[in-house]
């Protein structure tokens, strides 16, 4: 007979792990973790500088965590081995380099596409990020400088020319890192990096203040060209500089193409889900970044994974 999965997770994420941990913990035994990427928690991997604080109450945010896992405030590091120990204690089936394609409602449950096959689960959870997909500029890139162009730290050099693009906590600490080490410039549309934990405005004006770091507000890049093996950037004014490298720190993005293909509904770039996170397709939820305004709380992740734990429990009885 063909194998019917009880629960089916897409993300390893803080909200993918802690549904599958949570259920776990209820009873449920058949469960299966499908990540893309080469291990859990891809987004903290690839887009956190290594020792980068992490807290439970991010950006402030008081959240009093419902659940049976115990997170509390840490370092990148701490925080992948924290998540490592909670896979490493519990059957849960993780299942990397594993990218879905669409979700399809079946009599029994669901089917869900991967490549090269596909796996049935009677309920899904989708848990993906919005970092997976970085948000890019609208004006065109040329390919003669696409090697120049970043969207994390990966690539950066000692002693270069650098810009960097976006005013919120990713760009702030994009260019604080960079700063002692080559000439940064960090341009926003906006004339406060406002956005941003005040942990992270007060690194960035004490480096302007300190002349480590160049700043250009309310400005706004309209193109980029190849110019003698540089980036030239052109702004709205007119005005160009040219630089070795750019990196784009402006957000990410809701994968809306994914989640219509596989009929989920959405409403001012968010999925529409109701309070025990499940969407308008019976046993299909939503959990994590994806359901925020502005994703990266860990707490709330956590939080979103122990609600659809109890509801599908509830179901199953």
């Amino acid at each position: 007979m063909e194998h019917i999965y009880e629960l089916a997770i897409i993300g390893a994420g803080p909200a993918g792990i802690a549904t599958a941990i949570e259920s776990y913990a209820l009873g449920m035994r058949d469960i299966v973790l499908l990540e893309k990427d080469e291990n859990h928690n891809a987004t903290i991997r690839k887009f956190y500088k290594d020792n980068k604080r992490v807290d439970k109450d991010w950006k402030g945010q008081k959240v009093e965590l419902d659940g049976s896992i115990y997170f509390m405030d840490g370092t990148k590091e701490s925080t992948l081995d924290f998540f490592d120990q909670l896979l490493d204690n519990e059957a849960v089936e993780l299942k990397t380099h594993t990218e879905v394609q669409k979700i399809v409602k079946t009599e029994g449950g669901f089917e869900v596409f991967i490549a090269g096959g596909s796996i049935k689960a009677k309920y899904v959870v989708v848990t993906i990020g919005r970092m997976g997909k970085p948000n890019k500029p609208d004006y065109k890139i040329p390919p003669s400088i696409k090697n120049q162009v970043h969207y994390t730290l990966d690539g950066c050099s000692q002693g270069e020319r650098v810009m960097v693009v976006g005013g919120g906590d990713s760009a702030i600490e994009y260019a604080v890192e960079l700063c002692d080490r080559n000439a940064v410039t960090i341009c926003y549309r906006r004339g406060t990096f406002r956005r941003a934990n005040p942990t992270n405005q007060a690194d960035i004006y004490k480096a302007m203040s300190e002349g480590l770091l160049q700043a250009m507000l309310n400005t706004e890049i309209v193109e980029l060209e190849s110019e003698s093996g540089k980036v030239k950037v052109v702004f709205s004014d007119g005005e160009s500089e040219l630089f070795d490298r750019i990196v784009y720190a402006i957000g990410g993005t809701t994968p809306s193409g994914f989640l219509s293909g596989s009929g989920i509904q959405e409403e001012d770039g968010k999925p529409v889900h109701d309070e025990n996170y499940q969407t308008n397709i019976p046993g299909l939820f939503v959990a994590g970044d994806i359901t925020q305004e502005s994703g990266g709380s860990i707490a709330l992740g956590l939080n979103h994974g122990f609600a659809i734990a109890n509801y599908i429990i509830g179901l199953s009885k």
